[in-house]
């Protein structure tokens, strides 16, 4: 990709080496916990005890959790490698371009863009949608509108899965990217609320749909990346089309397990994350991305 020398986004939060403090699961567990607190007396006594310790210590000047002004992160700076300054600075490029993309697309259809926050981390992170490992790979959270990316998971997209490459490693950050626009369009809420009134195999279907438009949307912003701005070189659209197909739901779970159970999926074949992928490159129409009408 030709991304050196491009616009880096203001939007990227550098965490990497740095730990979660104790203290920023305190407020992740309080807000999850809060409606079940409400029901009860005992648990609104607490919770208003809890509140008057917080207020007391901060006016005397004591933090009881330091964790909570902290965003869930310690605030000491990492000392960052040549090439982890580079990583950094190549995601900061891809999720401005994105932001050009999105910009462009959504207001021409009279919707303001926000964009969102990326995050690096390194292990775990605390986010709204709780706490997180990097096991779990790289995540959008609508409750806070940021993406979280540990770079490690680069390093098993080239290692254990076969997909190297800079516009595979943008792909990634795109698809997230792709469900953040979701969020904005209510995509999300409405698929996450139809999810709650059916059985899990209907509601695994309904993840496929959204997971395979956030490819659709991802390729998307391929095709403005490089028919706009030139972003691409030879070869990189089958990076991105590698990536796709090495995490699909079949190819994962034959991995793990030697056998692919369908009902299980939540992202989509390899089949149908390349297709969707292609779909919205080829196309880089937003409206060709309605995976949810049809088979």
């Amino acid at each position: 990709m030709r991304w050196q020398g491009k616009r880096k986004s203001s939007n990227v939060e550098d965490r990497r080496g740095q730990r979660v403090a104790a203290g920023a699961g305190i407020g992740a567990l309080l807000f999850r916990f809060l409606p079940y607190l409400l029901r009860s007396k005992l648990g609104r006594t607490l919770l208003i005890l809890g509140v008057v310790v917080f207020v007391g210590s901060r006016f005397l000047g004591i933090d009881v959790a330091p964790g909570l002004s902290s965003g869930g992160s310690a605030q000491a700076p990492a000392q960052l490698t040549q090439e982890q300054q580079q990583m950094g600075d190549f995601v900061a490029v891809i999720l401005a371009d994105t932001e050009q993309t999105w910009h462009s697309i959504l207001e021409s259809a009279g919707i303001p863009y926000r964009e969102p926050k990326l995050i690096l981390f390194t292990g775990q992170v605390n986010s709204a949608c709780g706490m997180a490992s990097a096991a779990v790979g790289p995540f959008y959270c609508p409750g806070d509108e940021q993406v979280y990316i540990d770079l490690s998971f680069y390093e098993d997209l080239k290692n254990r899965h076969g997909a190297p490459g800079d516009f595979a490693q943008a792909y990634v950050i795109a698809h997230e990217i792709g469900h953040h626009v979701q969020n904005i369009l209510g995509t999300s809420d409405k698929v996450h609320r139809s999810q709650q009134m059916m059985s899990k195999v209907d509601g695994n279907k309904l993840s496929v749909k959204l997971e395979l438009q956030a490819d659709c949307y991802a390729g998307v912003w391929g095709y403005h990346a490089d028919t706009k701005r030139q972003m691409l070189d030879s070869g990189d659209l089958n990076e991105a089309l590698v990536a796709a197909s090495a995490i699909g739901d079949d190819r994962l779970q034959k991995q793990a397990t030697g056998r692919v159970t369908p009902d299980s999926f939540t992202h989509g074949s390899s089949e149908q994350r390349v297709a969707w992928f292609k779909r919205g490159f080829t196309t880089g129409d937003i409206n060709q991305c309605d995976t949810f009408s049809g088979r």
